[in-house]
């Protein structure tokens, strides 16, 4: 997917370049670490990211077949604004759901999408550690079969513990080491497979 670029954010892209040497990343990796870097001003995040080409690979082209993005909160979906997301973080049946199991909100959504997308979907968790935890429950009992994981939460409890144990499987996945993470860089991650490389 292509789109206009402006020249603030080109500007921005050559300034970073200069910042972040990001030159020997393969392709997909490169877009990600740089749409993240731009999004934050933070070069730190070339160290912090863990990155897999084949992974990123698979993640873009099941959004380019038009799959399901499935994701923890609305902050996360809204960020991506050319891409339709399910996010059922405040549906009442996750209220419920919730309430019955003592699931935090997040980690119930999780839960309820994946009845709905069980194969081939993207899952983007940018807050909440527990819905990390609740993806990888989920896809250990083979309910659910992910073309992506962008496993980002962001927190300093659980945070770099759930992505360490989202390491530990073989899923497709993009993670960092850190406690850091967030919705903004979640979204910024799946924006760098839609839109790919934008001085390209």
């Amino acid at each position: 997917m292509r789109r206009t670029v402006h020249p603030i954010e080109a500007e921005s892209y050559r300034i970073l370049r200069g910042e972040a040497d990001t030159a020997a990343l393969p392709p997909y990796s490169r877009d990600v670490v740089e749409r993240i870097i731009h999004t934050t001003a933070d070069p730190g995040w070339l160290d912090d990211l863990v990155l897999d080409e084949a992974a990123l690979a698979s993640g873009q082209a099941a959004l380019a077949g038009g799959a399901a993005l499935v994701t923890d909160v609305t902050m996360v979906a809204a960020g991506v604004t050319t891409y339709p997301a399910t996010c059922l973080v405040a549906a009442p049946e996750t209220v419920a759901l919730a309430k019955e199991t003592g699931l935090t909100r997040s980690a119930a959504g999780m839960r309820l999408a994946a009845r709905a997308h069980a194969d081939g979907a993207v899952w983007v968790v940018g807050n909440a550690p527990t819905a990390l935890t609740e993806l990888l429950r989920l896809a250990d009992a083979g309910e659910i079969r992910p073309a992506l994981v962008v496993g980002l939460p962001v927190g300093y409890v659980g945070a770099a513990e759930s992505k360490a144990a989202l390491r530990d499987t073989a899923l497709p996945q993009l993670s960092n080491r850190s406690a850091r993470g967030g919705a903004a860089v979640a979204a910024a991650a799946v924006n760098a497979l839609l839109y790919g490389d934008p001085l390209a």
